[in-house]
């Protein structure tokens, strides 16, 4: 418990909310800021991509606009953890102690997010909503939390969904095989609409909380409110019932209509292919709020705020369900080159051969997007997929260690597969527990991590080899 106290005061430390983490930023040199007037289609996204490893970028005037857009507010793992006030070796832990201990939301009776209202809608003309990819259908919302009301006991959701702008008050939206899609389902058989509200530009826990694996009817608000280290105040939308955050940048108020369909898509996703045009849900809008000034915050389909936003509380409630059945497992890491959403890593303190097969059938029923898992001993850094690779290289054989499943449900966005359905494939690479310890002892050299390079190597090095090179002549 000690601890847990300690991560919710470090969090009470962290900044409050979207501006604050910006200002944060930009004390630490993070933050880039563009030249006014850079064009919503294509060039925004072309700045971002390039900076997307380095700093967050700030763009005034995008397009006209005199709403600034940003984008890229992690460029680095550690940076998630930074939002929340945590050590990166801690992020995972304070994330399932915020699942594990929630702060409900707080209703509060007005919020800055409504200082602004707009009755007649126009959302291309209203907001700066920008074009990432080349072949995306148009301007897309990215960064939006969608939340919605299960309509027959008013808990909320809290998700991100890819939201095409199909007209200045119409939205085309792609609903998954999730929380959202249940609760609308739930409406349309009953002939109703169902209530939504997108929230734009809103403090990075929020982002995060969203994307956590947790079970229907669980808010995820209470996960943003436990990683904030106090509730996060809420107010009711204008039009309809659903809370939002009252310190948000941006809100779209709405309806999920029931038995309409229109053409969404492609649109540039986060396996770094399109997903495809399809007839999707439609979202009517019914009034925009915001702040005086407010900041639109964008995603860039793809890119590595994307991965990184959906991997790390991905890690965390996965982490979780594995524990349950086995404490062994130390880490886990949805690698980068697996889309933080495919690949799984895998680290444990193995107790028995055939103890990882366990661990990868357990991996795959976690999540539906998992489609390979690699189990590794404890010596190996799963943050480093070159050490993932060096432990198959060395530990892993075929015929032995390889486990298929065939006709299992995967990511509907993965190319691969037959409308989501295809292979998974667990690969286990851990050393024999009987095996002769030398057989599978790491080579070390003795003292490299004692010594001091500046105590060794000399100051200035060209000087050195022109002396070292005067004395062989």
């Amino acid at each position: 418990m000690r601890t847990e106290n300690l991560a919710r005061a470090a969090a009470a430390e962290a900044p409050k909310d979207l501006r604050a983490w910006l200002a944060h930023l930009a004390e630490r040199g993070r933050l880039a800021v563009a030249r006014e007037g850079v064009g919503l289609a294509d060039e925004l996204a072309a700045v971002s991509k390039r900076l997307e490893r380095e700093r967050a970028v700030l763009f005034p005037k995008p397009g006209g606009h005199d709403i600034p857009v940003v984008a890229n507010l992690f460029a680095a793992r550690g940076w998630v953890a930074d939002s929340i006030g945590v050590a990166e070796e801690q992020l995972l832990t304070r994330f399932l102690a915020a699942a594990r201990e929630p702060l409900a939301s707080r209703e509060v009776a007005s919020g800055p997010v409504q200082e602004i209202v707009h009755n007649e809608v126009d959302l291309l003309r209203q907001l700066p909503i920008p074009k990432h990819n080349e072949h995306d259908s148009g301007p897309y919302i990215t960064a939006g939390l969608l939340i919605a009301r299960n309509p027959r006991n008013g808990i909320q959701n809290v998700s991100i969904h890819r939201c095409q702008i199909s007209g200045p008050n119409r939205i085309g939206v792609l609903l998954l095989p999730r929380h959202t899609l249940s609760y609308f389902r739930m409406a349309e058989e009953a002939g109703e609409a169902l209530e939504i509200a997108i929230v734009i530009g809103v403090h990075p826990a929020l982002i995060l909380a969203s994307q956590a694996i947790a079970a229907l009817d669980e808010d995820e608000m209470g996960i943003a409110g436990a990683l904030l280290g106090h509730p996060v105040d809420v107010v009711k939308c204008k039009t309809n019932s659903v809370r939002v955050p009252a310190h948000a940048e941006i809100v779209i108020e709405g309806r999920i209509l029931p038995r309409v369909r229109e053409p969404e898509g492609p649109f540039g996703e986060f396996p770094q292919y399109y997903g495809p045009r399809a007839d999707r849900e439609v979202i009517e809008v019914d009034m925009i709020t915001h702040r005086t000034q407010p900041i639109y915050h964008t995603i860039v389909g793809g890119g590595y705020e994307h991965l990184v936003l959906g991997g790390v509380p991905r890690e965390a409630t996965l982490l979780q369900h594995l524990r349950r059945s086995f404490p062994n497992v130390l880490d886990v890491r949805l690698t980068r080159g697996g889309t933080c959403r495919y690949h799984l890593a895998v680290k444990i303190d193995k107790n028995a051969d055939g103890e990882p097969k366990n661990i990868i059938m357990s991996a795959f029923g976690a999540h539906y997007d998992i489609k390979q898992v690699v189990v590794v001993d404890k010596d190996v850094n799963i943050g480093d997929s070159e050490e993932i690779e060096w432990a198959v290289a060395t530990r892993f054989q075929a015929d032995r260690d390889l486990l298929v499943v065939s006709g299992a449900l995967g990511s509907k966005l993965d190319p691969t597969t037959n409308n989501g359905i295809g292979a998974k494939m667990g690969l286990d690479a851990t050393v024999p527990v009987a095996a002769p310890e030398l057989d599978f002892k790491r080579i070390h050299v003795k003292g490299e991590e004692d010594i001091d390079l500046a105590t060794v190597l000399q100051k200035d090095p060209n000087a050195a080899f022109s002396r070292v090179l005067a004395r062989a002549r």
